[in-house]
Order: structure tokens, then sequence, then C-alpha cells
């Protein structure tokens, strides 16, 4: 009897300690006058999988059905992470936390990065600035000299191809404003490096890649829309711009419905040491993907992009930066990948890379995508 009274008075006991407890962490929390956002919670919880909880709650209760693997998942390590970042809204591991809410900005460097290249950590993330209207309506003259016999076609042969007839790749420029200072007459800063004049811009890029895609066999339409015209037309700010090109690739994924493949096309406003990559004596523009996390086709996507930088790697070592993911908080979280299982968003260079460097680094990843194009569409044919 006595035993029973001692075990009953320790459980009422320590009940009622824990529910004080309880009161004081929340009177604590309160006192801090700390703020929440959706997006701070869903960061969090964001390891979280709903069946590992599951299993480990169950794991509790009935050792018998969920033996010990060796892999806690619910580790005091973890349980201490999370209760750290739901108080006091920091992370240990990650030093974005401990100044994010005091200096303005700096979430716009709120990225994940899923495969780091060569150099790449949180020193060296992807800087993107989109300007005004007005500042990209104002043309700068080009370096003319630079662009003789350089060789950048328009995509009329194409378009006009009788030996391709079916297109499955479409190639687009949602910032088709972006160019490089080296092609543009004193322009010196990166944020002069703007250009509406498609020989300079990334869709001059684009044509290259369509042309040498298409010499590989693979049929690609690609868009070459201004940008900056008609986000003026629409008077949209530029932040609208994937809005003003998610309507273009809707519109040409219903004219065309064998489209499977999207790349969108974009230059880095990072400088030349982060941006360049020499390989046997020559000189490349890195390059680096970007996906959404917004979007349910975000898996395969970056299933699809880890296929497309681990075949970069192994052919140009060195070359690629990574893989960066990109949360609702930036942008829209979406980018247009949520058109296909298969939508990139690629960055070639940053603003002090130069037509050669960029012509080779656009060759490099031609090949690789035709490589991994024609592996995948055989495997198509062999399953029937």
């Amino acid at each position: 009897m006595k035993k029973t009274r001692r075990f009953a008075f320790l459980i009422i006991t320590s009940s009622t300690l824990l529910v004080i407890l309880s009161f004081i962490i929340t009177g604590i929390i309160i006192s801090l006058n700390l703020s929440y956002q959706y997006k701070f919670i869903q960061d969090s919880l964001k390891e979280v999988k709903s069946e590992q909880l599951f299993s480990q709650m169950m794991r509790t209760e009935n050792h018998y059905f969920f033996q010990d693997t060796g892999e806690n998942w619910l580790t005091l390590g973890n349980i201490s992470m999370y209760l750290m970042e739901f108080g006091v809204n920091i992370r240990p591991d990650d030093i974005r936390t401990f100044l994010g809410s005091e200096l303005p900005g700096l979430s716009a460097y709120d990225y994940e990065i899923a495969v780091a290249g060569e150099g790449t950590d949180l020193t060296t993330l992807p800087l993107e600035s989109s300007p005004p209207t007005d500042v990209l309506l104002k043309e700068r003259d080009v370096v003319e000299e630079g662009l003789q016999n350089k060789g950048h076609e328009d995509d009329s042969s194409i378009k006009n191809s009788p030996e391709i007839q079916n297109k499955t790749v479409f190639i687009y420029q949602t910032h088709s404003w972006e160019s490089y200072l080296p092609l543009l007459r004193d322009a010196k800063v990166p944020d002069d490096a703007i250009s509406n004049d498609n020989r300079v811009n990334v869709v001059a890029l684009g044509s290259r890649l369509s042309n040498k895609l298409n010499e590989k066999g693979i049929g690609t339409e690609h868009d070459q829309t201004n940008m900056t015209e008609e986000l003026n037309k629409r008077q949209w700010k530029s932040n609208k711009s994937y809005s003003m090109s998610g309507d273009i690739i809707e519109a040409n994924a219903n004219e065309n419905g064998k489209l499977e493949y999207y790349i969108d096309i974009h230059r880095d406003s990072l400088r030349r040491d982060i941006t360049t990559k020499t390989l046997n004596g020559k000189d490349y523009a890195k390059l680096f993907f970007v996906v959404g996390k917004g979007n349910e086709k975000y898996e395969k996507n970056l299933q699809f992009v880890k296929k497309l930088n681990t075949e970069l790697e192994k052919k140009y070592p060195g070359i690629s930066r990574g893989i960066f993911l990109k949360p609702n908080s930036m942008g829209n979280g979406v980018y247009n990948q949520d058109i296909s299982e298969k939508a990139i968003l690629i960055e070639v260079g940053g603003v002090d890379n130069n037509f050669e460097e960029l012509d080779r680094s656009i060759d490099a990843f031609s090949e690789v995508f035709s490589d991994v194009y024609w592996k995948e569409n055989k495997a198509k044919e062999v399953n029937g």
C-alpha cells in the first residue's frame, strides 16, 4: 500500500512540475516577443517526415514490431535542435539564423545547397537582382568589334528544319535582359550588365544551345521574347517576369504537346573569381542549377538536375557550382518548374565572363544534356 501511495505521489508531483515548467517556458517565449511566420515553421519542420514520426511513436510503445536498426531518427540532439529553433529562432548549424532578422536583405541568401560544387559554400551563394523596369529600358552600347565573326546565328534554320519533326525541348529566358560586362561599352559594375540586344544577352546563349542540340538530333523550340518590352507593355515590374515567362511556356506547351524538357537560361551577378573555371588551359564560365521547392514536381526535377550535374562533373570537373534550392520565400519557389518533371533553371557564368568562356560552357552543357537525353529516350523505346 505504501509503495502504491508513494508511486501515486511521484506521478502527481512530476505531472505538476511538468505543468509548471511548461507555463514557465511559455512565459519566457512570450516575454521574448518572438514572431513566427508560416515560412519559419515550415522550414523548421522540413526534415520531419510524418511516417518517421509515427514509427518513432509506435516504437516507444511496442519494441517488438520496430527492432533497433541503429538509425534512431528522434535523438536527443535532434530534439534539442528543434526546441532551440522554435524557442529562439536559431539553428546552431546555420549562421544565417543568428543575423537573419537583424540584417535587411539577408533573406535573399536563403538558399539551400543540394549539391555543392567546387568552391561552393554559404559565402559564394548566387546573387540575383531584378532592376526596375526604367533601368532595364535604358539601353547600353554594344562592343560591336567583339561580335565580328562571332557566329551566333538565329534560330530560323532550326524552326524550318525538315529533319527533326518532333520538338521536345523548349528553351527560354525569363530574364532576357541579363548580359555580360565585356560585351557592353563602358559597363563597369554588375548592375550595368543589362541589354535588350539579343546578340549580347542570355538569348544569344539560348540560340547557341538550340543550334547545338539541333545538330545532335534533338528538336528544340527557342523563345526569344524581349521580356523587358513585354513587361513594359503590361506595366508589370521586373519581379513579375516569371509570370510572364509562365504564360509563354504554357502557350507553347498547349500548342506542342510533345514538349518535355524546359530550360530557362540565366546568368549570375557574382564576379569572375567565383564564376570562372580553367580546364586544360581554357577558361569556362561556371554553371549551376536552381530548383524551386514550391511545386509538386520538385523532387522529380531535382532528380533530373542531379543526373545532369553528375555527368557534367565527370566530363568537366569543377565546371559546376552545384545545385541550389529555393523555397517559397525566394520569388515564388516554383520558377515555372511545375510544367514538367524535367524543367530546369541554369545559370551560365557571371557578369565578367566573355563570349569565348560562355560558348565553351554552353557547348559542354549541350554535350552532356544530349547524352542524358538520348539515354533516357532509348530507355523509353526499350520499355515500349
